[in-house]
This record gives C-alpha cells, sequence and structure tokens, in this order.
C-alpha cells in the first residue's frame, strides 16, 4: 500500500485507525493498543456506549427494539431488519474491539433483566437461532458471561453437510452459506477467548472444521450440485456485514482461522481471492456497493457509489495475508 492509501485509512475513526495501524501500516504495539483504548472514549464506540440503557440493554430489547412492531412497516419483506438492539450493538463494539472493561457491569444486568424475543428465555443461554447463538457465544465470552453450556449447541445442532441452519427449527436439514459463517465466527471468537481457551473445546474444533470444509468444498460461493455460484448476493462488496453473506466477509473469517490455528491459507479460497483483487479501483480502493436497509443509530461508512475505508481495510488485509503466505 501507498503512502498516500495507507494516510487515508488512518484518518478514521479509532475503531477503524487501531486495526490499520496493527495490520497494514505496522505500527508498534505501543501505538496501536493506544487507538484502540480511544474506541470507548471516541467516536463511534463512545457514542455506542452512550446509548446502552440502564438495565443493560440497548433499544429496550434483546435481537429487536422494544418498539419493534412485528406487523408495520419494519417487518415488511423488503424492510431489513432494525440493528440497534442488544445484540448487534454489542457484537458492533466487540468486533471494534472495544475494552470489555468498559462494559463492566453488562453481563450482570443482562442476565438480570434481559429475555429473548423468542420464548422468553434469558439472554446468556440463547434461543433456537443459529445466528443468535452465534452472536452470544462471542458476546458473552468477550464479557465474562458464562456460555460453555452455549458451544455445546452447536456441536449438537450441527448438519450432516458440516453447516448450520437458523431455519433448523422450521424443518430445514440443509447447511446454510449464511448461518454457517455466522456460526463460524462465532465459535472462533469464543475459541480465542480465555474461556473458550480454558474449555478447551474439542468437539467445538472438530465442528468447526468441519463447517470450514463445507464452505471451501464450494469455493465460498457455488452450489456443490451444478457449481453454479448461489446467490449474486455473495459477491456484493457491503459494510456494515451485518448476518449476509458475502465473499469478503467469508475471506476475513478464514484469514482470522487461518492465524488462530496456524496454518497455510488453503488453495481453494484463490478464486474467491481474485474476486476480491478483481474489484479493487486503480486508487487501491473498494467501493461500497450496497447497504443493508433497516434501522440504526447512526451511519458508520459512506453512502453506495463512494470509496470506503473499511471495505478497502479489510479487502487489503486479506489480500496482503494471502500474498505473504509463501
Amino acid at each position: 500500500m501507498g503512502d498516500d492509501l495507507t494516510g487515508w485509512l488512518l484518518d478514521a475513526d479509532p475503531a477503524l485507525r487501531w486495526q490499520v495501524e496493527r495490520d497494514l501500516a505496522g505500527a508498534s504495539p505501543e501505538v496501536w493498543q493506544a487507538t484502540r483504548a480511544r474506541v470507548a472514549t471516541e467516536g463511534h464506540g463512545a457514542r455506542l456506549l452512550a446509548l446502552q440503557d440502564p438495565d443493560g440493554q440497548w433499544a429496550g430489547g434483546a435481537f429487536f427494539p422494544a418498539d419493534f412492531d412485528v406487523h408495520g412497516p419494519e417487518a415488511a419483506p423488503d424492510a431489513g431488519q432494525p440493528w440497534t438492539a442488544t445484540t448487534w450493538t454489542l457484537t458492533t463494539l466487540r468486533e471494534w474491539g472495544l475494552d470489555a472493561a468498559a462494559l463492566a457491569g453488562t453481563a450482570e444486568k443482562l442476565a438480570a433483566n434481559s429475555r429473548w424475543e423468542y420464548d422468553d428465555l434469558p439472554y446468556w443461554g440463547g434461543e433456537v437461532d443459529a445466528c443468535i447463538n452465534a452472536a452470544t457465544l462471542a458476546n458473552g465470552a468477550w464479557l465474562g458471561a458464562d456460555v460453555g453450556a452455549l458451544a455445546q449447541w452447536f456441536v449438537d445442532r450441527q448438519m450432516a453437510e458440516g453447516g448450520w441452519n437458523c431455519e433448523w427449527v422450521n424443518g430445514s436439514v440443509r447447511s446454510s452459506f449464511d448461518s454457517t459463517l455466522s456460526c463460524l465466527r462465532g465459535i472462533l471468537a469464543y475459541e480465542r477467548s480465555p474461556q473458550g481457551a480454558s474449555a478447551s473445546p474439542e468437539g467445538l474444533r472438530r465442528a468447526r472444521t468441519a463447517a470450514e470444509e463445507y464452505l471451501l468444498a464450494r469455493r465460498l460461493m457455488y452450489r456443490a450440485s451444478t457449481g453454479d455460484l448461489v446467490r449474486p448476493r455473495f459477491q456484493v462488496f457491503a459494510y456494515p456485514f451485518r448476518w449476509q453473506y458475502t465473499v469478503l466477509r467469508a475471506l476475513d473469517y478464514f484469514r482470522a482461522s487461518a492465524l488462530h490455528d496456524g496454518t497455510a491459507p488453503d488453495p481453494r479460497l484463490e478464486e474467491a481471492i481474485e474476486l476480491v483483487r478483481g474489484r479493487r479501483r486503480p486508487d487501491g480502493t473498494w467501493v461500497q456497493e450496497h447497504r443493508y436497509p433497516g434501522r440504526t443509530w447512526f451511519d458508520v461508512d459512506v453512502p453506495p457509489g463512494e470509496p470506503s475505508k473499511w471495505l478497502t481495510f479489510y479487502a487489503a488485509r486479506v489480500l496482503g495475508w494471502w500474498d505473504g503466505r509463501a
């Protein structure tokens, strides 16, 4: 990366800047750790922290805001979904690198006050949706809640193909790209946490490996039966990532997994890598191509059609990992 592009990326909110410093700019730990500490007091991170309810939740709900009307306009098929409630906000803060100490007491407050909209189940026990449980597993381990029992849920609910599907409760027996990637990200975050590392969940690691193979065997985007692209949206570049499967989000996961396991990049990722490389503009940036609809607290990236610092960071980091594999 040239100095101009690096400088453009560094001129960013602390939630992004510290990651650019660490992973692209080669800054010392003292530098990027100092920037990371600012997530709690400046910019996007501080704004989200200030929106927390006294009972530990955001927007008054576990997965949906308290005022969400399941029969109203927000529930229409093309309306997306609200991204403001507790689970989405916690996931965002965790992925931005917020120190869990900034949320001291939140795990206990959620245990006491937050219930899932599904069957009024207690928050840290999870519910039936695989993607929701994946986020809860990762967020619980981050905040110090005991989510060991929830980790076993993924072993017990893994499908024969190797992945997961949030529609299993409605009878589905086929793995889903969307659900599988969300589960993989949650499981890896748990394994990387002190709680997950001390638990030594061998069954969970085997489940993760099998789910990775499910995606790798399909080269991250193709049907096993026909070789056709599963969905055009898999190739769309959009940030924030949300729950939707995209090739870039999958590559970001496989980079993290390989670094955690100490393994080389799998050669079956090459076609996906070249897709990312092919979207890079002559100036070295990647463009925001879509914005997932739904209520948000505030925008954190540019509108579609403009060069995105977040997407440029993720894409450049993936390419740097792949190109440096030898």
